[in-house]
């Protein structure tokens, strides 16, 4: 009987080493690029998200943070989930995906708190009233009272922030190189100038050019439509932004077809200005011309209507810009007229630059607009945006908005947030960086594409 039990054991135990060695064989076979092995793709589906979701709850709970891809920046009214990041969800610099200087995008410097600025600035944007008053009486007036009731449909993983606060200025560059973006393109006025709503923010450029260098991404202006603005302002103006940041290395030049390297402006509601005083700056016999000077530069026109495109054309322009991220809003933002706009700015020697953007919602400074709202559609209104721009092989395509929070344009990081006053969209099923994710596959994707292009 006791010879019965040693042998029985003998086999239980020569089965059980049979099994584990097949287990071990089985588990060499597994390839490399298996699904677990795309981060992309996973962080995009929403069951993988909801799988994980409980195990990140669980390790949060016990660190103390919420899961991030970068840095924490402090802001004036930190919620609880922001205090900290795990140490190892930081990304070192070397890790960070190339810029593509061919992806261009609008940011704003406008915003401002107690703690950097002495009170709120654009975050307390007013509700600004409809121009006809039988309308205008059926909506709320007003102005929004942050950190909890912001002037946006969103709200920020940073919380309501100051632009001048050098660490946001940081998180905003770490997540543009995040994205593969290469240049900002920064709204600007005049020193000592500034928005209806807003304060001169001139003084802060020397510090984002510096900060855009370390993330060896380059800075362009975009030039907002300020008082008097005209021919000769212009001159002064473009003279003084050359003259006084051209030398920085993050300063951003365009090489054209003749190997020369420009400065590039884009110039916001350029159509307000008639064509006629812009050909007197940017046409060779213009009569104070910038052309052959040394602040000879690139200059872009935001078209709006179909007619804009001829006045653009005999104004001296260099290009074309949409900026709106509403399909059908105007002329130019409507995808299906990009295919025409290429056309026409091709035969005229003139550079298109599409403008994609992730949606478009501003109901929370314009409460009567809901007819021009753009669904995020969970990524799919950014997808179908980039698809149309491809499709016309522009060597620049621009991005409506890094941080336009009141239109609800934004690709920075946001969260969910509930208050007394309302309750905030998000970008869920999908994380915080989501369109940061989506542009950096488009930015891979348009460079593959060019190459083709180019053979």
């Amino acid at each position: 009987m006791a010879r019965f039990r040693r042998r029985t054991c003998i086999v239980l135990l020569l089965f059980i080493l049979f099994i584990c060695s097949i287990m071990m064989a089985l588990k060499t076979l597994r390839p490399e690029r298996a699904g677990f092995g795309d981060p992309f793709g996973l962080g995009l589906l929403p069951d993988f998200q909801q799988q994980t979701t409980h195990l990140k709850k669980k390790i949060s709970l016990h660190k103390g943070a919420k899961e991030d891809s970068f840095p924490r920046t402090k802001s004036v009214h930190p919620l609880p989930m922001n205090l900290k990041t795990p140490a190892t969800s930081i990304r070192k610099m070397e890790e960070l995906p190339p810029p593509n200087y061919n992806f261009h995008v609008f940011y704003y410097s406008w915003y401002g708190t107690p703690q950097f600025d002495g009170k709120y600035i654009h975050w307390n944007h007013p509700l600004l009233t409809h121009w006809d008053p039988k309308i205008a009486s059926g909506y709320p007036k007003g102005r929004h009272s942050p950190p909890e009731d912001i002037g946006s449909s969103f709200y920020p993983e940073l919380g309501p922030y100051s632009s001048r606060d050098p660490s946001v200025i940081e998180a905003h560059m770490k997540q543009m190189r995040s994205a593969s973006i290469g240049v900002l393109a920064l709204s600007w006025y005049p020193p000592v100038m500034a928005d209806e709503n807003g304060e001169p923010t001139d003084g802060l450029v020397p510090i984002i050019l510096d900060i855009a260098h370390k993330y060896k991404l380059k800075v362009t202006f975009h030039i907002e439509p300020y008082k008097d603005r005209d021919d000769r302002s212009m001159y002064s103006n473009v003279k003084y932004i050359i003259d006084k940041y051209g030398d920085h290395p993050a300063f951003y030049r365009h090489k054209v077809s003749t190997g020369r390297t420009l400065p590039m402006f884009y110039v916001y509601d350029s159509y307000i200005t008639i064509p006629e005083m812009w050909a007197n700056l940017l046409t060779v016999s213009g009569s104070h011309s910038i052309r052959n000077t040394p602040y000879d530069s690139l200059f872009f026109a935001l078209i709006v209507e179909e007619k804009h495109k001829h006045e653009i054309h005999r104004s001296g322009f260099d290009g074309i810009y949409t900026y709106f991220a509403t399909n059908g809003f105007s002329y130019g933002s409507s995808h299906h007229n990009w295919p025409s706009l290429k056309a026409f700015c091709d035969i005229k020697n003139l550079m298109f630059i599409p403008s994609v953007g992730p949606g478009y919602i501003d109901t929370s400074i314009r409460p009567w607009n809901n007819h021009n709202t753009r669904n995020r559609v969970n990524g799919k209104y950014y997808e179908t945006a980039f698809s149309a721009a491809l499709l016309v092989r522009p060597e620049i395509i621009s991005i409506t908005s890094f941080n336009e929070w009141h239109e609800g344009t934004q690709i920075e990081k946001a969260i969910p947030k509930k208050t007394d006053v309302t309750t905030y969209l998000d970008y869920q099923p999908h994380k915080p960086n989501i369109y940061l994710e989506l542009t950096h596959k488009w930015s891979e994707k348009y460079s593959k594409e060019k190459d083709q292009w180019l053979t």
